[in-house]
């Protein structure tokens, strides 16, 4: 088992850290929230008052923070870890950030021996939660062997996708692709049931034909058709319409830069920025359902 310190507590973070806990290493938590950190402690991890401290004498560095700018914060500069973390410390960053800012991280590390991986993760709340996320992960086939046992404590599914920046590139088109299918399955459904069909029975009838996707097998988002996803709950929890906002933002920038066409992926980015500015950006992405029929609010 590995002393492990984990950096970012939020509606992903907070679960990862507890499997880890639960699969016997010796966790050490920080985040800005009190309330994150308790939580963490009464799992039976143990905190520090600041990123630096919690990882003195780690073994490995996780960190899951909300964007590219959280990442560089921690990690580079004088007051970054990469100044302080001893050479070999394995460093696991599970943000969804730019390939190029990962690049950039991992290149620094690079310069002081210490191993890094790019990992993002896609299974949403309920499968960092259940322990089976999957991990996209770009780096090194040495550091990607050496994180391999550490990663499985929180996920089922463990690729290696290349070398550093391709675990964000194919985290990026994921969540593109996610996007678009849970805005086509919205729009479907509210198709439907304006044409008086029962939401449940219409999920149903395309769930067993071609229509069928992921947002349809297990994250519903018309309320009520599915137990314990965030549409049956009011959209609360899950992943966030803002979080969502950022992924497509990266999507779109990388399109730009790799003269990619994403016709799809932009149309995408712009219904949930005009859904998010319409004060719905705390709320599950499935809340999306919620523009096609914004009487039903």
């Amino acid at each position: 088992m590995a002393k492990i310190a984990f950096i970012g507590l939020g509606n992903m973070g907070g679960p990862m850290a507890a499997n880890l806990v639960k699969a016997g290493h010796d966790v050490t938590v920080f985040d800005l929230s009190d309330a994150a950190v308790k939580a963490l402690e009464a799992d039976g991890a143990s905190s520090a008052g600041t990123a630096r401290a919690a990882a003195g004498g780690a073994e490995c560095v996780i960190t899951m923070l909300p964007a590219g700018q959280h990442v560089e914060s921690v990690y580079l500069g004088e007051g970054g870890l990469l100044a302080h973390l001893p050479e070999g410390t394995l460093v696991i960053d599970s943000s969804t950030i730019a390939p190029e800012t990962a690049r950039g991280v991992a290149e620094a590390a690079r310069a002081r021996n210490i191993p890094f991986l790019d990992a993002p993760v896609s299974g949403g709340v309920g499968g960092a939660k259940a322990g089976i996320l999957t991990f996209i992960c770009g780096g090194g086939e040495d550091t990607f062997n050496k994180a391999k046992p550490i990663l499985e404590g929180m996920g089922k599914n463990i690729f290696h996708a290349g070398d550093h920046g391709s675990g964000q590139v194919a985290k990026i088109c994921n969540n593109m692709m996610l996007a678009i299918l849970m805005a086509g399955t919205s729009e479907a459904l509210a198709l439907g049931v304006k044409n008086g069909l029962d939401p449940a029975v219409l999920s149903e009838i395309m769930k067993q034909s071609s229509g069928g996707n992921w947002a349809l097998n297990v994250y519903n988002p018309w309320p009520g058709v599915m137990d314990g996803v965030p549409a049956s709950r009011d959209y609360q929890g899950g992943f966030l319409v803002n979080l969502m906002n950022k992924d497509l933002g990266l999507a779109f920038d990388n399109a730009v830069k790799n003269h990619a066409p994403i016709p799809m992926g932009a149309l995408a980015r712009n219904l949930f920025e005009l859904h998010a500015g319409q004060g719905n950006g705390e709320l599950d992405f499935s809340s999306i359902q919620r523009f096609y029929c914004p009487e039903d609010k």
